[in-house]
């Protein structure tokens, strides 16, 4: 009894002086590690993938290890909407969605499916660095199990096609044209008069090359790294809309960081959008070369304001829809006082 009394007090003091051997810190960094499980649906070579590379770089760099990030693109986890409702449910953390698809979680993001909101990409830039902006959007999801992070450009959606001409919106009567799978794209192609066919991206090309639709939209990029180029030999620019990619995050997930640890994601994310920009307009240049010089893509020029006429009905609906018009004059407000502001130097 007194040997195995002695033996006893000896581990637990020598248990006691190793526990005091052992940083505390190294404890604490342990217990914080994380692993995060990013999903989104474009190719490797795809100018929104090279940005979640960054983003992942950036917030492994600057946490120390602490966050890791696993990507899968390609859509290997899953559509869209499938990624979405996992993101819900943190069978994956983080997924990269289009805004478009985010409408049926939050009403308030089916406003960029109306015609014509920004009179440009240098005005949408301005206005989505906003943080008021961002956070109309980015926190209306909260009740339904995720937050937006950051958002990602992706450029002006102009229509393409298989072998149809299109010079004003009277050439879209009965055009099938391939949209995003929600009310408001529906909306949107029927306001500037085609035929909306709501299909997912990966059968883009097979539904153009068997003819179950003659057009989609899209931008530039789509031609190549998708390869939409080999069956669409004619782009137009309508320039109908800008959707951006959201980049949306578990919330339950999220509020389990430590303040420390949201700041470096939201600083590695921030940082991702705006090195995201320059990488963008590089492979839009390089997207139109390859598919004019490589895939014989003809790019053309439309009567815009054609369209911006027959669509105005449904841009008035959304002035007023309440679900929308506050957002709308949000963006309204910030895009006159950056109008304001250029005009003013």
């Amino acid at each position: 009894m007194k040997k195995f009394l002695a033996l006893f007090v000896s581990v637990f003091f020598f248990s006691g002086i190793l526990s005091l051997t052992i940083p505390v810190s190294s404890v604490n960094a342990e217990e914080k590690k994380r692993e995060i499980m990013l999903a989104h649906n474009q190719p490797t070579e795809h100018p929104v993938h090279k940005s979640l590379e960054i983003f992942k770089d950036r917030l492994e760099k600057e946490s120390h290890g602490q966050i890791k990030v696993n990507i899968y693109p390609n859509g290997q986890l899953g559509s869209e909407r499938e990624a979405i409702e996992m993101t819900q449910t943190n069978a994956i953390q983080m997924t990269k969605v289009s805004a478009g698809a985010l409408e049926s979680f939050s009403p308030t993001y089916s406003l960029f499916n109306m015609p014509y909101l920004f009179e440009s990409e240098e005005n949408y830039r301005h206005v989505m660095k906003k943080q008021n902006v961002q956070d109309a959007f980015f926190k209306s999801t909260g009740d339904k199990g995720f937050l937006g992070i950051t958002y990602y450009d992706a450029g002006m959606r102009n229509l393409y096609t298989k072998d149809k001409k299109i010079e004003t919106n009277k050439d879209l009567k009965g055009l099938k044209t391939r949209v995003q799978p929600s009310k408001t794209s529906v909306d949107l192609i029927k306001s500037l008069g085609g035929t909306p066919t709501p299909m997912d991206f990966g059968e883009v090309y097979t539904g153009m090359q068997s003819g179950v639709i003659d057009a989609a939209e899209n931008n530039e990029t789509a031609l190549t790294t998708n390869n939409h180029g080999e069956v669409a030999k004619d782009y137009y620019y309508t320039e109908h809309a800008i959707v951006p990619d959201i980049l949306i995050m578990n919330k339950e997930t999220y509020d389990s960081f430590t303040k420390q640890q949201q700041k470096w994601l939201k600083d590695a994310a921030a940082y991702s959008t705006e090195k995201h920009e320059v990488i963008w307009d590089k492979e839009v240049k390089n997207a139109k070369k390859t598919a004019k010089e490589k895939m014989g893509v003809k790019f053309h020029d439309v009567d815009k304001a054609s369209f911006k006429k027959t669509s105005k009905p449904l841009q008035d609906e959304f002035k007023k829809n309440p679900d929308t018009k506050e957002d709308y004059k949000l963006i309204e407000r910030e895009e006159q006082q950056y109008e304001t502001s250029k005009a003013n130097h």
